[in-house]
């Protein structure tokens, strides 16, 4: 099992900026990849931007150029470092820890992120 819990989410003008935190911990957690996900009301739950334990990132074409993913692995943490946020950016987001095999997929919480106009 692995355990998320993430920080950072709250209310921010448009053209701000929010980073957001997610410390794993339980069996194993260290070798997983990791992730940011969100949902917005009425939406369905989409990729923000993953990163392996080696540091290979991925974003989706809305995050790129303006979120970066990046992990410390001795503190089996993740960041999501958000910047020129847009209102269209307003949604839960979620971590995200993914194990290869035996395959599995761990969530935290949510944190709320909300950018006003």
């Amino acid at each position: 099992q692995v355990q998320l819990v993430e920080s950072g989410g709250g209310l921010v003008q448009a053209g701000g900026s929010l980073r957001l935190s997610c410390a794993a911990s339980g069996s194993m957690a260290s070798l997983n990849a990791m992730g940011w996900f969100r949902q917005a009301p009425g939406k369905q739950r989409e990729l923000v931007a993953t990163i392996t334990r080696g540091g290979a990132t991925n974003y989706a074409e809305s995050a790129k150029g303006r979120f970066t993913i990046s992990r410390d692995n001795d503190k089996n943490t993740v960041f999501l470092q958000m910047d020129s946020l847009k209102p269209e950016d307003t949604a839960v987001y979620y971590c995200n820890s993914h194990r290869a095999w035996p395959p599995a997929d761990y969530w935290g919480q949510g944190t709320q992120v909300t950018v006003s106009s």
